[in-house]
């Protein structure tokens, strides 16, 4: 696999090596000795799957201490915009964002720390989306930015009217009205 930094510490692409012949393709989606040599060391306990049709925005979604999640991000079919917002206090890249477009085809995947938020958007017609998860899902410990936040400046890549919700992803509070968690800190990662 190739990391690729990005310019937020600690987020970064993963590039699988794809193997592909007249059958097909085979490449290795994780392997717990490759991430903790090129990143560092996790400990997934949970994976899911979503499926979503075009124009659906998830997010920006993330667990607070101690039952933050780190993520490992993919896309099975389909093409969605991935993002992941920088909500650790002291951070430099503090209410900073990536975005990385992740497909079926691509093969990328997108790793984030604990203390991001988390969403995507849906380009294509419909996408099935994995992702891995170092914490379980903790009902009383949830916590969302509003995906519109206009201080974020993220570009979903579906126009406004277009976008499809859902009801609880519709009240969340912009950044700055969000009471950061205790607890996040900015990692060490490669």
């Amino acid at each position: 696999m190739r990391v690729i930094k990005t310019d937020i510490q600690g987020v970064v692409v993963i590039e699988p090596r794809v193997f592909e012949d007249a059958r097909g393709y085979f490449f290795e989606s994780f392997s717990q000795k490759d991430f903790e040599k090129e990143i560092g060391p996790v400990n997934f306990v949970q994976d899911n799957e979503s499926k979503s049709s075009y124009g659906v925005v998830r997010g920006l979604h993330f667990q607070k201490p101690p039952f933050a999640q780190a993520k490992l991000v993919r896309v099975i079919s389909g093409t969605v915009l991935d993002v992941a917002v920088d909500i650790r206090p002291g951070s430099p890249t503090f209410g900073r964002h990536v975005a990385v477009e992740l497909t079926g085809d691509n093969h990328l995947q997108l790793f984030i720390p604990k203390g991001f938020a988390h969403g995507f958007s849906v380009l294509s017609d419909e996408a099935v989306f994995q992702y891995k998860c170092d914490n379980f899902y903790a009902p009383q410990a949830e916590g969302a930015i509003a995906w519109d936040d206009p201080a974020l400046g993220i570009d979903w890549r579906v126009p406004a009217e277009k976008v499809v919700l859902s009801g609880k992803d519709r009240l969340h509070p912009r950044l700055s009205e969000l009471s950061i968690p205790e607890g996040f800190s900015v990692t060490d990662r490669k």
